[in-house]
């Protein structure tokens, strides 16, 4: 009966992923405890992740008039920064990147803490051109290490002026991508454990679905209180792996 595990895994880490991201935070640890190998478990995620970003992401780029050429730009920044941070990965290590985490998430938290609302617009707004890079250096950060990549897409498009739900879009359709690509090198790798990543998949699907519905009956202040509250409990989290010497 392990596979009701896996879809409760899959559950909750798809959940929180998509309202606010940092739902590896909760799958990558409860599989290794369990035993299941890194790379395994690694694999499992990405494969879920895609599954559950790219159906939040349908729901969502239907009813936020998101612009297409901002999917079209996003696709190779995604790609590009993801094996960008995949080739350096080796030259930092993990508690390296677990520092440069923390540093990120807490900047980010500050900027919209002191951010004022955006003005409410009928489509999402173009985005700066100067915005690509940040985009490109947050996707690098996740071809790296990862934890919080989600968190940090979605202040970047809250910065950039987006309602939340926008945000939330993008930021899955970026996820969508990166995963999709860490998710074909192990397929071509041969490291998928499909016993474990079609249950955690399962689980993921039902997450994602259950979290766009939720987020489109909350409020935009509501939403963003849950945003800040998940950056806080990364923060902790990150924070106590680096104190107790995980890292």
């Amino acid at each position: 009966m392990d596979w009701i595990l896996f879809v409760l895994i899959g559950f909750a880490t798809s959940f929180v992923g998509t309202l606010a991201g940092g739902g590896g935070l909760i799958s990558m640890p409860v599989l290794l405890t369990l035993g299941v190998p890194i790379h395994q478990a690694i694999s499992s995620a990405k494969f879920s992740n895609t599954i559950s970003s790219f159906s939040s992401f349908f729901v969502l780029f239907r009813q936020q008039n998101i612009r297409g050429k901002q999917l079209l730009l996003i696709i190779p920044i995604s790609l590009g920064g993801g094996a960008t941070g995949g080739a350096i990965a080796s030259l930092l290590s993990e508690r390296t990147m677990t520092i440069i985490a923390v540093m990120l998430l807490l900047f980010a938290l500050c900027l919209q803490l002191f951010k004022k609302k955006p003005k409410s617009a009928a489509t999402a707004p173009a985005l700066p051109k100067i915005f690509y890079p940040i985009l490109y250096g947050i996707s690098v950060y996740d071809g790296m290490f990862g934890p919080g990549q989600a968190t940090m897409l979605m202040y970047a498009y809250l910065r950039a002026g987006m309602d939340y739900l926008s945000a939330m879009a993008l930021t899955r359709f970026q996820t969508f991508i990166s995963c999709f690509g860490a998710m074909a090198s192990y397929l071509y790798s041969g490291l998928m454990n499909w016993h474990i990543a079609l249950f955690l998949a399962m689980g993921s699907l039902i997450g994602a679905q259950v979290s766009v519905r939720v987020a489109q009956k909350l409020k935009q202040n509501q939403l963003r209180l849950i945003l800040h509250t998940i950056t806080f409990l990364l923060i902790v989290q990150l924070l106590f792996g680096l104190v107790s010497g995980r890292h």
